[in-house]
C-alpha cells in the first residue's frame, strides 16, 4: 500500500535496469512520482549493451499503473545525462529528483590492476555521479529545490579486498555529496549518500571459495534490494526537508547512519616536530586511537534480521 510519498515528483534512476536501481524505480513510481528510468543494460563489467532491462522495468510500472520512460544512454558521458535530465524535462515537464545507481565492478588485486580497470570503474561510478548530478543541478538551482540520492560503499567508507578502484570512487562519491549540500543549501538541495547492503549481480561475483566465504554470501543473500528502496524514496520526499550532507545504509530490517571524518586525537609539542620526535613522543600518543586496518564484515559483524 502506497502513502503518496512523492506525489507530483519526477525522477531520474540510473542504473535501474535491475536490482536495487529497478527496485528504487519501482517504488518511487508506486509512491507517486514519474520515473526515467536509466539503464545502459551492459554485463557487470561495463561490457555491452541492452535497452531490454530498462524496457521491463517501465513494463512493470505502467501495469501497476504508475508512469516511466527508458533511457539507455551511458552516465559515463557527459552530455548524455545533460539529455536524461533533459528527457523528463521534456516528457514530464521538469526533475525533482535524481539517484545515482549506476555502477560496474573490475576487481582487481592492486599490483595487478591496469589502466583500464582503473579508469572504466572510475568513470562510470564517480564521473557518472558527477554528469548526473551536474546536469540536474542547474534545474534544481533554478526552481530552488531538488533531491539527489548518490550510492557509495562499505568498500570506501571501510575498506575491502581487491577494490581499490571501486573503493576510490565510492569514497570520492561521499565527497562530492558533502558538497553539493554545501554548496546548494541556499537553494532548497539536498543531496546525501546511501551505502546499500543487498544481494546484486555485482555482489554476485564475490568468489565463494570457502566455508567463511560461503557463510558470509548466505547472510547477504538474505538482504534483498526492495530493502534498500523505502529510505531512498524517503530521501527524495518533501518528508526528507532538513536531511542533508549525511550518509545511510538499508541493511535487511536496519536503518544505519554512517560517521564521517573528524579529527579523532591530536597531540601537541611547543617546541615543533622533528621526524625523531614523531616517532619517540608523536605517534605513540596517538596509537592507541589508531583505526583498526577492517573490511566491511569485519565492522557490520552481526547478524541482520
Amino acid at each position: 500500500m502506497a502513502d503518496g510519498m512523492l506525489d507530483g515528483k519526477v525522477v531520474l534512476v540510473t542504473g535501474a535496469g535491475r536490482g536495487i536501481g529497478a527496485e528504487v524505480a519501482k517504488l518511487a513510481a508506486k509512491e507517486g512520482a514519474k520515473v526515467v528510468v536509466n539503464d545502459l543494460g551492459g554485463s557487470v563489467d561495463g561490457e555491452g549493451a541492452d535497452a531490454t532491462p530498462a524496457q521491463e522495468v517501465c513494463n512493470e510500472i505502467a501495469a501497476a499503473g504508475g508512469e516511466a520512460v527508458v533511457n539507455g544512454d551511458s552516465v559515463a558521458d557527459f552530455k548524455a545525462a545533460q539529455g536524461m535530465v533533459q528527457q523528463a524535462i521534456d516528457t514530464f515537464g521538469k526533475i525533482d529528483g535524481i539517484v545515482n545507481v549506476a555502477g560496474i565492478l573490475r576487481d582487481v588485486i592492486f599490483h595487478k590492476m591496469s589502466k583500464q580497470d582503473w579508469d572504466s570503474v572510475i568513470a562510470v561510478h564517480l564521473k557518472g555521479s558527477f554528469n548526473v548530478a551536474r546536469a540536474a543541478a542547474e534545474h534544481f538551482r533554478t526552481q530552488e529545490s531538488g533531491a539527489m540520492v548518490h550510492f557509495t560503499s562499505t568498500s570506501g567508507l571501510i575498506g575491502n579486498f581487491g577494490q581499490a578502484n571501486y573503493a576510490a570512487a565510492k569514497l570520492g562519491i561521499v565527497g562530492m555529496s558533502t558538497n553539493i549540500a554545501l554548496d546548494m543549501a541556499r537553494y532548497g538541495v539536498r543531496s546525501n549518500c546511501m551505502s546499500p547492503f543487498a544481494w546484486s549481480r555485482m555482489i554476485g561475483t564475490i568468489p565463494s571459495n570457502s566455508p567463511e566465504q560461503e557463510a558470509r554470501l548466505a547472510k547477504i543473500k538474505r538482504m534483498v534490494p526492495a530493502q534498500i528502496a523505502p529510505m531512498v524514496v524517503y530521501l527524495l520526499s518533501d518528508a526528507a526537508e532538513g536531511v542533508t550532507g549525511q550518509i545511510f545504509g538499508s541493511r535487511m530490517n536496519e536503518q544505519v547512519l554512517f560517521s564521517q571524518s573528524r579529527p579523532i586525537r591530536s597531540v601537541h609539542n611547543a617546541e615543533g616536530w622533528t621526524p625523531k620526535s614523531i616517532a619517540e613522543d608523536g605517534m605513540p600518543a596517538l596509537l592507541p586511537s589508531f583505526q583498526a586496518l577492517d573490511r566491511s564484515g569485519d565492522v557490520f559483524c552481526w547478524d541482520p534480521i
